[in-house]
């Protein structure tokens, strides 16, 4: 039979990639996404058909993770084998900005999500499989590399907010023998990644400023390092987690890590750019209190899973520059035709 998987967070860069995989895959898909009076489903476009189709395989459904009821009437409605949450107010920046937001989305949000599915369990026996977005900013100041057996020392609203969430999944699959694992993803990027996300926003400003139509680019702290992987390859984790025998936690990292300075070096490589004529330091962008060094340790989980990256540093910088050197140059030429195009530096 068909599995059927639910997606919140449908729309960001790693729903998309996910729904792309189990579409493949032969799923139904069913994803949330927030009431907006514009569309924001750009990512997920590509895979939508027509809900009259009878090969329509992918469905949206209205919902926010602030709203108990609402998830509750989304799994009556679609029945799910496994319930993906990618959900999240997931920027740090803004999590300082709006602590009480994120802690009610990041962190209560994961518990009313597994409360409707305990009670959907125990009124229709179905037994769904639940797969929780972590997040290696738990880690915050613990020392690299970080694997499952480090402790937690998070250091913004939105790393104190998954670590609760955290916590939750690993008390509901104790307490109630539910089927739920957290996945500790280390940094994921892709040409997917929205702009306002470090490393979209170097490869955003290397087209432009490669395009002349930008000159220059401000960061904050150049010298934080992180261990940055492929989304399209992070989602497959996600999915394999879910198949295995017993649930459990699991840590997906590189293993490598680099900093945002040699992030910009190779960025700017690509396009024959030298980064230091073009990147300047605002400390507008400092976080109130830093996470320096994230590198994962996945040894367990490669064991386990049988997972291994298969994009390099190198080849993830390339990915992101090129797609955003052809955007650039789409937008230089509508520029050069009178239209007005409203870039973000």
């Amino acid at each position: 039979m068909t599995r059927t998987a639910l997606i919140t967070g449908i729309t960001g860069q790693d729903g998309s990639y996910l729904a792309e995989l189990l579409l493949a895959k032969g799923y139904t898909v069913h994803g949330i996404i927030r009431r907006s009076s514009t569309f924001n489903t750009d990512r997920v476009d590509h895979l939508y058909k027509d809900a009259h189709d009878p090969d329509a395989r992918l469905f949206l459904h209205y919902g926010d993770l602030s709203d108990g009821t609402g998830i509750r009437r989304v799994l009556e409605q679609t029945k799910p084998d496994e319930v993906f949450n990618l959900g999240a107010q997931s920027h740090v920046k803004v999590s300082f900005e709006q602590p009480e937001y994120t802690a009610d989305v990041t962190g209560l949000g994961v518990l009313r999500t597994l409360e409707a599915l305990r009670d959907y369990r125990d009124r229709t026996g179905h037994d769904v499989r639940f797969y929780q977005a972590s997040s290696s900013e738990m880690f915050g100041s613990a020392p690299p590399p970080q694997g499952l057996n480090t402790p937690f020392h998070p250091r913004s609203p939105y790393a104190v907010a998954k670590v609760y969430a955290y916590w939750q999944v690993v008390n509901y699959r104790e307490a109630y023998s539910m089927f739920a694992c957290n996945g500790v993803l280390f940094n994921h990027e892709s040409p997917r990644r929205g702009e306002t996300f470090v490393t979209r926003k170097i490869t955003r400003a290397v087209g432009r400023i490669k395009c002349g139509l930008q000159k220059k680019l401000y960061l904050g702290n150049m010298e934080a390092k992180r261990d940055w992987g492929h989304a399209r390859d992070y989602v497959e984790a996600m999915w394999m987690m879910l198949q295995q025998p017993k649930p459990r936690d699991y840590v997906i990292a590189t293993g490598e890590a680099y900093s945002v300075r040699q992030f910009c070096e190779a960025a700017f490589a690509e396009a024959g750019l030298d980064y230091r004529e073009f990147v300047a330091v605002d400390p507008r962008y400092f976080r109130p209190s830093e996470v320096d060094f994230l590198q994962g340790d996945a040894t367990e989980t490669m064991e386990i899973l049988g997972w291994r990256p298969r994009t390099s540093f190198k080849q993830l910088v390339k990915d992101m520059v090129d797609t955003d050197l052809e955007l650039a140059r789409r937008e230089k030429t509508l520029r050069d035709a009178g239209h007005e195009v409203h870039g973000r530096a």
